[in-house]
């Protein structure tokens, strides 16, 4: 309830998104409106208010979660791989949802034969205004929720940033708040890789540690706070490079035009070498380890593929509520690869066994994964156990495929940027100025890469951040050129 003197709102007033909770008078009042821009003008303004409202926003959306107020029911099963990207798309988004299973919740088959819909139309999304999803895609979702209702695909912006990881986030953060228009284009959900990690220990100032999808929601937040604008549901399918503005094609055939484009678009796990990899994946096989992901695998024994930091860090999280976690390394060990205080802790856990030298060389299961089986490339002996689920953590495969030819790549197609680029490189570009390449700039004036997808990068959060905040410096310097 409200008092005099108090103000209504909640996340979605920095997002333009439509609000979740409505209000009623119960007695004759008097509602002063502030609309969003003269908010956002406020907040950006007054760092007193910009606190309160911030905090208050920011709790409110907290609460709408915790307490699942939502205009959205999904109907599925935890066992399908739909089911599991829908419930993802909408958890890593901060948008609270309803999850009724087909196979335990009373009242399902009376939502079924309301909405005329089957089983094989799982997972199915409906809306508080009855609008019916049948396995839709994200950018589906994305729109009849209304999440990108507020911008304006026709606008010529100073920036457009492409991925919304760390990297992409700290840009938009830092653009922003220096003034220029900027528009973040993510296909998922804001964090990325980082989004997906249970728990970030070695990033400055949170001494303990802090959520991957906490330190995604808490930056969106800060992005929005000075007027950037997200885009999400929808890709980058190609970036038409022969003049400026440079145009970013999305997903859905749009362009979206800018004077300046940073790619941030990240990298992804590399995929298992196994022929029936796909059968299985969403369904056993896994490349993040979230609360969600864990709780399919309650009291079972799982697997973990890879050796560094966002293999080390889901080992310890599921840990917590799996019978065993088999951590299978191809190498000798983890000190090359993984921070020393991650080694301690497994070295410590007594339900975290380690297989060096090890790789999966087959997976079995009827519609689900049931049996894993694995060799030890020294021994060359194989083993197969009966277990059900897999997160895969290893290796970087950069999401450049979208840029055909626009942009100079190396040989693992990660982007070339700065003192990397060739002669050859910038010759093939036709690259028009007498200057060379900013630090992060890549074989087109104006184009800058950060991040993982960089040749070169760090792969690490804290370096992520570091390169969004070099770019826009750069990023100033193009615009007045």
């Amino acid at each position: 309830s409200f008092s005099p003197g108090m103000f209504t709102g909640e996340a979605t007033m920095l997002s333009g998104r439509r609000g979740l909770a409505q209000v009623r008078a119960g007695a004759d009042s008097e509602v002063i409106e502030v609309a969003r821009d003269d908010l956002l003008a406020l907040i950006q303004t007054d760092s007193e208010l910009s606190a309160i409202f911030m905090r208050a926003f920011i709790l409110r959306r907290v609460e709408l979660i915790s307490r699942r107020i939502s205009d959205v029911v999904v109907l599925g099963s935890p066992h399908c791989k739909g089911t599991l990207r829908v419930r993802e798309f909408l958890t890593r988004n901060g948008h609270p949802h309803t999850m009724l299973d087909l196979d335990r919740d009373a009242g399902v088959q009376e939502l079924l034969d309301r909405f005329h819909v089957t089983a094989a139309d799982i997972p199915v999304v409906i809306t508080c205004s009855e609008v019916v999803l049948r396995n839709p895609t994200n950018q589906q979702i994305a729109d009849a929720l209304g999440f990108n209702d507020a911008i304006d695909q026709t606008q010529v912006r100073d920036l457009v940033i492409v991925g919304a990881g760390p990297a992409g986030l700290a840009a938009a953060v830092y653009g922003a708040s220096e003034g220029l228009d900027v528009l973040v284009v993510e296909s998922t959900a804001p964090g990325g890789q980082a989004g997906s990690s249970s728990r970030i220990e070695n990033y400055l100032g949170f001494p303990t540690g802090i959520g991957g999808l906490e330190l995604a929601s808490r930056a969106t937040s800060q992005a929005q706070k000075f007027g950037a604008q997200l885009m999400i549901g929808t890709g980058a399918s190609r970036l038409a490079c022969g003049r400026t503005p440079y145009a970013l094609e999305i997903g859905d055939g749009h362009r979206l035009p800018a004077r300046a484009v940073i790619i941030a678009s990240g990298a992804e796990y590399r995929r298992l070498q196994i022929d029936n990899l796909s059968r299985f994946e969403g369904s056993g096989v896994y490349y993040a380890a979230t609360f969600m992901e864990a709780q399919l695998c309650t009291g079972e024994e799982v697997v973990v593929v890879g050796a560094g930091n966002s293999a080390g860090q889901a080992a310890v999280f599921l840990a917590q509520t799996a019978r065993r976690v088999h951590m299978l390394i191809r190498s000798a060990g983890l000190a090359d690869t993984m921070s020393r205080y991650l080694i301690r802790r497994i070295e410590d856990h007594p339900a975290i066994v380690r297989h060096a030298h090890t790789e999966i060389v087959s997976l079995e299961g009827n519609g689900h994964l049931e049996r894993v089986g694995w060799r030890d490339n020294q021994s060359g002996q194989v083993e197969t156990q009966g277990i059900r689920h897999v997160f895969t953590m290893t290796g970087a495969v950069p999401s450049t495929h979208w840029l055909d030819g626009c942009i100079a790549l190396d040989d693992k197609g990660f982007i070339k940027t700065g003192p990397d680029l060739l002669p050859e490189d910038l010759a093939a570009a036709r690259w028009p100025l007498a200057r060379p390449p900013h630090l992060l700039e890549t074989s087109r004036p104006g184009v800058f890469a950060i991040g993982d997808v960089r040749a070169g990068s760090l792969k690490r959060v804290a370096s992520a951040v570091g390169e969004g905040s070099i770019a826009i410096a750069a990023v100033h310097q193009v615009l007045h050129e």
